[in-house]
């Protein structure tokens, strides 16, 4: 186990803002980063980063926590895993208790995959620079074909030789088992039981995940013979699942974010070019056709792709289908063509970095530009394949969520296609409603939440008038709904969190924080939400033991909805735009501007809702009661606390306003 010192020590140097900026493009929006959420899928970013409270939360799937927990969710690491890698990003030593070997077992089995597959890598490199065939074969290779030491060995290409077992005997003198090299891909077991490497005589090509750890291998044979793949990939594993992986992600996702664009191209070998050339901002789709998830990969670094596909007719085809996919992701896209049927690698090779650095950045077309060229030279003068053409492009034009983005694309095609534009945008409704009415079935309607009130359920100080009208199908009274008691119950928990450490300035009240007043001013009150109370408790617990506990002691609480819970009363998805005042000048109050009314508010407002349902319960009992005698003894104390409604309400009318 990590020792205590060091989980310390690397709690205090993390910080969430380098942490979650390591896989998520984050933007400054008032005193938080923001961010498309790598949780879930969304075009309008909802995952909030606190880089004061050192805590990130997203308000449209839930997530939240801090930089351990972000390792964790997003690497699937265990506990001490995420402090691991924490500890290594930081440059911290871990020092570590004595482990059982259940628990090493147990934590160990996947991290073996990864062990594995980077001895894989480190042993395929080494046979490129040292070994015979190595250096014959594979080093030559990728020489001819342009490629620079530097980026050879920023990759990590390698070389397999060409034999049966070479890795498996290397990996098992070297200490790795034969189970964790099968489960990796790296080794295939025959019909016949014997077992044999999957790569061989191919230069090597390491995919490597976010973090920069090796989870799979692409190898390209230098063979000659037909029957050979070009290229054999890592199956699926534990760690490698190819359609949520691009290549070369990790050495250019600082750039994406630098640039604000990712390049995409087809191969590994577009990759090494493009990036010699100095764009570094380039990944390819691993060995797969272009995915959901590899879009929606790039989307959390940038909103901008530019594709550099193959010029031949196979390359369009693959650039026209991954353009819609990209669109309805909602990202932009752009595309460039590359002259007499050049890919990315055979152009920068044929005219230098330079020039394939200038060609390219001149020569990006929207994707409305680049469709319309290339269908519009297939029709020719053909009326029917030009109104079909049309169609395809209007039906591009719909997969984009942004209505005004959408408009704008309209008016450019109608320009380019030569259409009235309303012509256009009809067929643009069209196809729209029925994309509607197709995913009608699976649509969910809700409906809106009713605003809070914080009136009252009856005004008059005795029950009403028709309490007692025969109607024995009448429902009980419940005005009062739950929701609201649970909304005043976390409201009571967020000022205790937010304000609990400032001190009472208030009524001559000396040398009394917030936190006891609270809990001081809390003792008529039953909290009804299980988790809700759970905190009060300790927190009550914790200033008789004289601690005045923090929100952090919440927040990093060993049980999860705790943490949960405080996390997200801890943030907001909103903030106040600057512009309120620099170019309005409307001065909209802060909270803590008048603690005395944001406290009392939040604490009368709670006790209002609970006095709300003593009522709802008194006239239920009174309208059930047959006895007068009972009812009026209910009467009378139906009338005693409707004063004190009135007193609370008065207090909380004079409070707001002052």
């Amino acid at each position: 186990m990590i020792q205590q010192d060091t989980i310390n020590k690397i709690m205090d140097t993390a910080r969430i803002e380098e942490v979650v900026g390591d896989f998520v493009s984050l933007k400054k929006r008032g005193t938080s980063l923001i961010g498309n959420c790598p949780f879930h899928n969304e075009k309008t970013p909802s995952f909030n980063v606190s880089v004061t409270k050192g805590i990130y939360k997203c308000f449209g799937c839930g997530k939240g926590g801090d930089s351990v927990r972000f390792i964790m969710d997003h690497e699937k690491y265990s506990y001490p895993e995420a402090l691991k890698y924490l500890a290594q990003k930081y440059n911290i030593e871990v020092e570590e208790e004595e482990q059982s070997p259940e628990f090493i077992q147990a934590n160990n089995a996947r991290e073996s995959l990864y062990i594995v597959s980077q001895y894989a890598a480190n042993y395929f490199s080494n046979e490129l620079w040292t070994g015979e065939d190595g250096r014959a074969i594979g080093l030559s290779y990728f020489k001819e074909r342009g490629f620079r030491e530097d980026i050879i060995k920023k990759f990590e290409l390698g070389y397999s030789p060409d034999q049966w077992d070479a890795l498996i005997l290397s990996a098992q003198a070297a200490g790795h088992k034969e189970e964790y090299l099968e489960r990796t891909g790296l080794s295939v077991h025959n019909d016949k039981g014997k077992i044999y490497d999957r790569f061989r005589g191919r230069v090597m090509f390491p995919i490597h995940n976010f973090t920069g750890r090796v989870i799979g291998f692409g190898g390209r044979t230098l063979k000659t013979d037909k029957n050979v793949p070009k290229y054999v990939n890592s199956p699926e594993s534990e760690i490698y699942h190819k359609s949520n992986v691009l290549y070369g992600l990790f050495q250019a996702k600082k750039a994406i974010r630098d640039a604000d664009n990712c390049y995409l191209v087809e191969g590994y070998a577009d990759v090494l070019s493009v990036h010699q050339a100095g764009v570094e901002n380039v990944v390819a789709s691993s060995g797969t056709s272009l995915t959901i998830e590899q879009i929606r990969l790039i989307g959390r670094f940038t909103q901008n792709v530019t594709i550099l596909y193959d010029g031949d007719a196979a390359g369009i085809k693959a650039s026209l289908r991954g353009l819609d996919m990209i669109l309805e992701e909602g990202l932009n896209v752009k595309v460039v063509n590359f002259p007499d049927g050049h890919d990315p690698d055979s152009y920068m090779h044929k005219v230098g970095a330079g020039a394939f650095k200038i060609y390219i950045e001149n020569n990006r077309k929207d994707f409305i530009l680049y469709k319309a060229d290339i269908l519009l030279k297939d029709a020719g003068n053909d009326p029917i394949k030009r109104a079909g053409i049309i169609r395809d492009i209007v039906e591009s034009i719909a997969k984009i969520p942004d209505d005004i983005k959408a408009s704008v694309f309209i008016r450019e095609s109608s320009r380019i296609l030569q259409v009235e534009e309303r012509m256009l945008l009809t067929e643009l409704n069209k196809m729209r409603v029925a994309k509607f009415k197709k995913a009608g079935d699976k649509q969910q309607s809700f409906q809106p939440r009713q605003p809070f009130s914080s009136g009252s359920p009856y005004e008059q100080d005795g029950p009403p008038d028709n309490l007692f009208d025969d109607n024995p199908a009448a429902e009980p009274v419940t005005t009062v709904k739950a929701d609201d008691d649970l909304l005043q119950e976390h409201e009571i928990i967020r000022l205790l969190l937010a304000f609990g450490h400032e001190l009472v300035s208030w009524d001559n009240i000396d040398n009394m924080y917030i936190g006891s007043f609270i809990i001081q001013n809390l003792s008529d009150v039953t909290f009804e939400d299980e988790l809700c109370k759970s905190i009060i408790e300790n927190y009550k617990e914790e200033i008789e033991n004289g601690h005045l506990p923090t929100a952090n002691q919440f927040i990093k609480n060993n049980d999860r909805k705790i943490a949960d819970l405080a996390i997200t009363l801890s943030t907001s998805p909103y903030s106040l735009s600057e512009n309120w005042y620099n170019k309005h000048k409307i001065y909209v109050r802060d909270e803590t501007v008048n603690l005395k009314a944001t406290i009392l508010g939040g604490l009368f407002h709670l006790k209002k809702r609970k006095v709300d349902r003593m009522l709802i319960g008194l006239l239920n009992e009174i309208k059930e009661e047959n006895n007068p005698v009972n009812q009026e003894i209910l009467m009378s104390r139906y009338a005693h606390i409707k004063n004190v409604e009135r007193e609370i309400s008065k207090f909380l009318g004079s409070v707001i306003i002052k």
